[in-house]
């Protein structure tokens, strides 16, 4: 047994002294890691540690607030998929194929894409990522997957490796530091209060738990950042056929209004999510209208300018008929923009607030924060699951090393090394899209020219595209 981790014998004869002693007062069960927070980061960093022979033998505990019995159990027709999507970079899925969860999740709803067209919607400005030899140089930008796959497949993976103890319908009700007692000093480590009163000493108290974490909240770790003022409408999509590349080269598009990005990305098929980053009031008629005047604004979104789109979003109804009347007038490259859409899967339409936040740091003594607890991200770069994805990568290698060195793995001292490599840079990737953000939300001035020069020249650059298309996979010099 590694010198970092409690041992099973010794904490049942602990626990067992304590209830001879204090037999009034309910005692925590003792944990080398307790990770509150069931989704992506939670169950990754969870599955990270029990499939590392290194640290398979640490008592962990994973705490979530829902029943995760219909996670495992979800399952879809292959004509309808979850309006929850992400973008899984290259470096995310040899992640999740080194802990043995990448094989758990449903192949057939994972679609690769190869290809990415991005342009400017006030001056049609455009940037290619494609490529050089397209698909057949098996170049990969990132895997479209819902997130209830992922989520699956990691569930999945854990079932296989056996032993692991999940709290699930367990509300976190408090979190505090233990006590002194006469066989052990937990004053500085944090318990876990459940319902039902439960309690669960924590060596290192891992927060994957949201943007509103508890867990960050017990450390004192401040939260800065702003809200958008936007929010982002996510649907299902049918297009009228495979794409413009078929199945083996796969495009995702998007493009940069005044209002915010609008992105459609490829799924298996002919189907496709969308990510419409807007105004409020513009998600509110967006959610109001009839399947076939959203489709409409959908296909106007990529296809007419800015004044044309800004004046179909103050009709109440109409768009269908609106459009095909404005599209007679408007000249566009066809195979510049994504195939017409011509369905919306029923019930997939729904909006959230965008925000950014950051945390002051990832860590405290016998805390760390992975995921959206530690940083949230504007979702035009579709970077926030892997953020999350290279948090856990980072926080299993710095615990894998002080289990090794005999060290303990909750020290501030121990968690200085996830810190330093996370933090900056998530940063780094924070700061660059928010710049994106404000940058492409100015609709005149100096500005628009300038940023299209921009977008132009790295175009008919290949050595300087291929660099940001290395970046945006996760391959070559990580700059974030």
């Amino acid at each position: 047994m590694p010198a970092a981790s409690v041992c099973r014998t010794c904490s049942r004869r602990l626990g067992t002294q304590w209830r001879r002693a204090y037999s009034s007062q309910p005692q925590p069960d003792i944990y080398d890691v307790v990770c509150v927070g069931g989704g992506p980061a939670g169950l990754s960093l969870l599955t990270a540690l029990r499939a590392n022979p290194v640290t398979a033998g640490l008592r962990i505990a994973l705490v979530e607030a829902q029943d995760l019995s219909k996670t495992r159990s979800w399952k879809l027709p292959p004509d309808r998929y979850s309006n929850r999507c992400s973008s899984l970079t290259p470096s995310s899925a040899q992640f999740l194929d080194k802990i043995g969860a990448w094989g758990h999740l449903q192949r057939q709803r994972i679609q690769p894409y190869h290809e990415m067209q991005v342009w400017d919607g006030v001056t049609d400005a455009r940037i290619e990522f494609d490529w050089e030899n397209g698909a057949r140089s098996g170049n990969t930008i990132a895997y479209m997957t819902e997130n209830l796959n992922l989520t699956s497949g990691l569930l999945s993976r854990l079932d296989q490796l056996q032993g692991n103890t999940i709290f699930e319908s367990a509300r976190v009700e408090n979190i505090t530091f233990g006590e002194e007692t006469e066989e052990l000093d937990l004053s500085q480590w944090p318990v876990v209060h459940l319902s039902g009163g439960k309690q669960l000493a924590a060596r290192l108290l891992v927060g994957a738990d949201g943007a509103n974490s508890p867990v960050r909240a017990f450390a004192g770790i401040e939260s800065r950042g702003w809200d958008y003022q936007r929010h982002g409408v996510v649907a299902t999509l049918e297009l009228e056929g495979d794409g413009w590349g078929g199945e083996n080269t796969k495009i995702a598009y998007q493009r940069f209004l005044p209002t915010g990005p609008v992105a459609m990305l490829p799924m298996p098929g002919k189907y496709s999510t969308l990510v419409w980053s807007t105004t409020p009031s513009n998600a509110t008629l967006l959610k109001s209208l009839p399947a076939k005047d959203f489709i409409a604004l959908v296909n106007a979104a990529f296809r007419l300018n800015t004044v044309d789109l800004e004046f179909m979003h103050t009709m109440s109804s109409g768009q269908e008929d609106e459009l095909l009347w404005r599209l007679q007038h408007t000249t566009f490259n066809n195979q510049a923009v994504p195939q017409t859409v011509v369905g919306v899967q029923e019930g997939s339409v729904a909006s959230f607030p965008l925000k950014l936040r950051h945390a002051d740091t990832y860590i405290g003594e016998r805390v760390a924060l992975v995921g959206d607890a530690a940083h949230t991200v504007h979702p035009l770069a579709g970077q926030g699951l892997n953020q999350g994805q290279g948090d856990v990568e980072s926080l299993a290698k710095a615990i894998e090393f002080s289990v090794t060195h005999g060290q303990d793995l909750g020290t501030r001292m121990s968690l200085e090394a996830y810190n330093s490599e996370r933090y900056a840079a998530n940063h780094v990737l924070l700061g660059v899209v928010d710049k994106l953000h404000k940058l492409y939300s100015v609709e005149s001035g100096p500005l628009v020219p300038l940023r299209s020069f921009g977008l132009n020249a790295v175009n008919a650059m290949r050595p300087l595209k291929n660099f940001f298309m290395d970046q945006a996979a996760g391959k070559g010099m990580k700059l974030f």
